[in-house]
């Protein structure tokens, strides 16, 4: 008997809310139904010999694995696969068949079975891809609001923020989950995960398991143990790949992955890990965000420490370990953890960008936030690795010159700041630090950190009594001069007198410092009991401009000295110098197929020409591809406007983005929103 089956693509796709992957082939979400038609080629009646479907995904389809499923028709479950004839005409059968929430996701192949006097035959009816689904109150991965579905799912834009905590900025991201063959990548890197390589049949068997699946994901967006896709590089030069501040968007990240026969894609940071992350895990069904953490430790010892020795200018000295990131990015995934006692649902923390191994293997989590927020640092997994990372006591030591080490500084409330991620439904920043820890500087919060620490590795905090403070403006615009203000607090009853040594370095966001473009060993200062003294210090755009690095930031550090006694005060400030900004103009009503023009706007804001001065535009849906527009030069305050034409090919919300580069200036994005109508 021959068989041909309608999946109802559009329909299913449409309904499953899938269909912006694909309306050819049938991509449905766990424990929803979805509804098929077979048409047998027989003079027999379809209905008459039908005893039951297969479902079956893995390389070795098992009942015992639960790969291989038995669908009885007309029995109704709502925890297993089921199926019903919904109608049947002569040669023509209806099917509803509803999967499990808690089935296997990844693509299955579909038989029917079907019995005569003598024998039973097998039918294949073709194949579907099964994803997790938010929608299904049974699945792992429900989230019960729909906002947070539709942000956290369904929305292909991202906003993700960087700088410093004191100067937040953000940068446009197209994650693209839905564009073409992005499912197939995603199915293809749990193929390549090695332990499918080592052990299909079990691999698939855990593939019903967010937990499982996400652990996976956040080892293959590295390459670092593995076939995975990208791989990291933090300082210059970044020859044979691209600059990890030139990626806007996952899309060609995993087309180049997968057209280059898995070979890792050259190179990314944090953001790009995350947000490649992010792409993967919402295309396969888990509610997804991408989440910065400014002010970021990476403890290295596990001691919830981090430490850091300085010379007599405030400078980091000799071999560093342990780090403080001016941001870091990871992603948080929605689900149910099973695997633990109750109360640590919800947020999980995923962290692919390699920085320790964890089970022998570069990936970090899922780490419950609840967990994370209460202390409870003995919970798989990483746990402890995340605390430190939002919640860790900064201990700066000075080496002075005949080679004794001091403790001079112990800051509680350093790490872990403005913990960010998009709002939903708009590019606002939505601060969710408290989701990570109690209010800072809390009785509560110091109490779950010592319980988190129960070693009370710190000892006393060292009690001077004088204290140091460095600060600037609001603001550091890029091309301007600034003024830092250094106060020294005397809270002593008697005058004292100190050296007061200042130094500005151009930093990595990674906390490393490049190159020291500023020291000054001030004259002896007078600071009289009970007052501040203050003193300020000019740095000209001359000083840092041609040293600044891609995310422009610059460290400020001030050690003041009591000459009578010795004692010190270390005091450090982290700023961003702020790009000017592109604006964009759009002069049409955007309609798809119809042709729209925008405008382009940039003032140079540096006292010296701009030159190779290089504009990439795109935009996934407006724009195929890329389109670059060159300007040799662009004198001191002068505005360009440049005017872009392109015909939009997909409806709904989009994005245009807009990089800028030049000879002195890297890395400066503009982006606007546009909202495509239909007709």
């Amino acid at each position: 008997m021959n068989y041909t089956t309608d999946f109802h693509c559009e329909k299913n796709n449409q309904e499953h809310r899938t269909a912006q992957i694909s309306t050819n082939q049938l991509i449905v979400r766990r424990g929803q139904k979805f509804r098929i038609t077979v048409q047998s080629y027989s003079d027999e009646y379809i209905h008459n010999g039908i005893i039951a479907l297969t479902a079956e995904t893995g390389t070795k389809p098992s009942t015992a694995y639960g790969t291989k499923v038995l669908i009885t028709l007309n029995v109704m479950s709502e925890k297993k696969w089921s199926g019903i004839i919904v109608s049947s005409t002569g040669t023509r059968l209806n099917l509803e068949i509803t999967s499990s929430p808690n089935a296997k996701i990844g693509q299955y192949s579909l038989y029917l079975l079907s019995s005569t006097e003598h024998e039973t035959k097998s039918y294949n009816l073709g194949k579907f891809i099964l994803l997790f689904n938010p929608w299904c109150t049974e699945d792992e991965v429900f989230l019960d609001s729909e906002e947070q579905r539709e942000e956290y799912v369904l929305n292909e834009d991202g906003v993700i923020y960087i700088g410093s905590s004191r100067s937040i900025q953000n940068r446009p991201w197209y994650f693209g989950q839905f564009e073409e063959d992005v499912i197939g990548i995603c199915l293809k890197l749990l193929e390549l995960n090695p332990k499918c390589i080592k052990n299909s049949q079990k691999d698939y068997s855990r593939r019903n398991d967010p937990v499982y699946i996400s652990r996976i994901v956040t080892a293959m967006v590295n390459c670092c143990d593995d076939r995975g896709i990208l791989q990291g590089r933090w300082n210059p030069p970044y020859d044979g790949g691209k600059c990890p501040w030139n990626w806007n968007g996952s899309f060609p990240i995993l087309h180049e992955w997968n057209n280059n026969g898995y070979q890792p894609v050259l190179y990314g940071q944090c953001w790009v890990f995350a947000a490649v992350a992010c792409t993967v895990l919402r295309c396969l069904g888990i509610p997804t965000r991408v989440v910065t953490n400014f002010n970021s430790a990476h403890d290295t010892n596990g001691n919830l420490t981090i430490d850091k020795v300085i010379d007599e200018y405030g400078r980091t000295y000799g071999q560093q370990n342990d780090s403080v990131w001016n941001f870091h990015v990871w992603v948080e995934s929605w689900m149910a953890r099973n695997d633990l006692k109750s109360g640590y649902n919800g947020w999980q923390v995923l962290d692919p960008t390699p920085q320790e191994k964890s089970e022998e293997i570069y990936c970090c989590g899922p780490t419950s936030i609840n967990a994370i927020k209460e202390g409870i640092v003995d919970m798989k997994y990483d746990t402890p690795f995340v605390f430190a990372e939002v919640n860790a006591d900064q201990v700066t030591w000075i080496c002075h010159g005949d080679g004794r080490k001091e403790k001079v500084f112990v800051e509680t409330k350093h790490v872990g700041q403005n913990i960010s991620t998009k709002s939903c439904g708009s590019a606002l920043r939505n601060d969710i630090t408290c989701n990570y820890k109690h209010l800072e500087g809390s009785h509560r919060e110091r109490d779950v950190f010592n319980e988190a620490d129960l070693r009370n590795r710190l000892g006393p905090q060292p009690q001077n009594k004088f204290q140091i403070h460095v600060k600037t403006g609001e603001s550091v615009n890029n091309g301007s001069d600034f003024q830092v203000l250094v106060t020294i607090s005397n809270h002593s009853s008697t005058n004292m007198v100190c050296r007061l040594n200042f130094s500005a370095q151009i930093m990595g966001y990674n906390g490393y410092s490049h190159s020291q473009f500023m020291r000054k060993n001030m004259e002896p200062i007078a600071v009289k009991a009970n007052e501040v003294e203050t003193v300020r210090l000019e740095v000209s755009y001359s000083d840092y401009g041609h040293l600044l690095e891609n995310h422009h930031l610059i460290k400020l550090t001030a050690l003041a000295t009591n000459i009578a006694t010795n004692e010190c005060a270390f005091a450090v400030e982290d700023i961003t110098v702020i790009n000017p900004d592109i604006t964009i103009q759009i002069l049409d009503d955007p309609v798809v197929n119809q042709r729209l023009t925008a405008i382009i706007s940039y003032t140079n804001p540096l006292r010296v020409s701009l030159r190779n001065c290089i504009f990439t535009i795109e935009g996934i849906g407006l724009i195929d591809g890329m389109e670059k527009q060159i300007i040799h030069e662009i004198k001191t305050n002068e505005t360009i406007n440049l005017q872009i034409q392109f015909t939009p090919k997909r409806p709904g919300s989009r994005k245009l983005m807009v990089d800028f580069d030049c000879n002195q200036m890297k890395d400066v994005k503009g982006f606007q929103n546009i909202t495509v109508q239909s007709f």
